[in-house]
């Protein structure tokens, strides 16, 4: 299955102050989600942005921040718990990408949810983390086995221009640069 321009919706999942630091490879998961969200931008793609119980865990980190729209607040673990999350997804998406943390709690229980909603769900792996390497492990194992496709965030970017004739090609080929 092929990520569609038309039917895709970027959603980045509780990359706040205290999680980055807290996760491996934090600033690798920020800069592939900034690199996510900017290519979003440049070619029309909705994105969503969440934030679990931003009371303790802080905001989302400014570089996402600044190139996102306004975050959705939840305290339910799986984004579709929150009532304002449903309504923010165009009713044109068949297709979410997924990016944030943590893998094994809000990122997976978001996947599952969708996927039981009947959306193509793909998961950008180099712009997800845990705080456990074993729990970011066992998840990616138990959502590729439920339906979620893998892929990197340089992959989804090239799959959402298609061509290099792409009008907005060179402008998001640099962000991989």
């Amino acid at each position: 299955m092929r990520l569609s321009l038309s039917s895709s919706v970027l959603c980045v999942i509780d990359v706040q102050e205290r999680l980055v630091p807290a996760v491996a490879d934090g600033d690798v998961v920020v800069d592939r989600c900034r690199r996510l969200a900017e290519a979003a931008r440049l070619l029309g793609v909705p994105a969503v942005l969440t934030e679990q119980y931003r009371k303790g865990l802080g905001a989302t980190v400014p570089p996402l921040a600044e190139v996102l729209p306004p975050p959705l607040e939840k305290l339910s673990f799986s984004c579709c718990g929150a009532e304002r999350f449903a309504k923010a997804i165009p009713e044109t998406a068949g297709q979410l990408v997924l990016c944030g943390l943590e893998t094994h709690v809000c990122v997976a229980q978001t996947a599952l949810d969708l996927l039981a909603e009947g959306y193509a769900v793909f998961l950008a792996i180099d712009a997800i983390s845990s705080r456990h390497a074993i729990d970011r492990d066992v998840a990616l194992r138990r959502l590729e086995a439920a339906g979620v496709v893998p892929t990197t965030s340089e992959a989804i970017l090239f799959e959402w221009c298609r061509t290099a004739s792409h009008p907005q090609f060179q402008a998001v080929r640099k962000l991989v640069l």
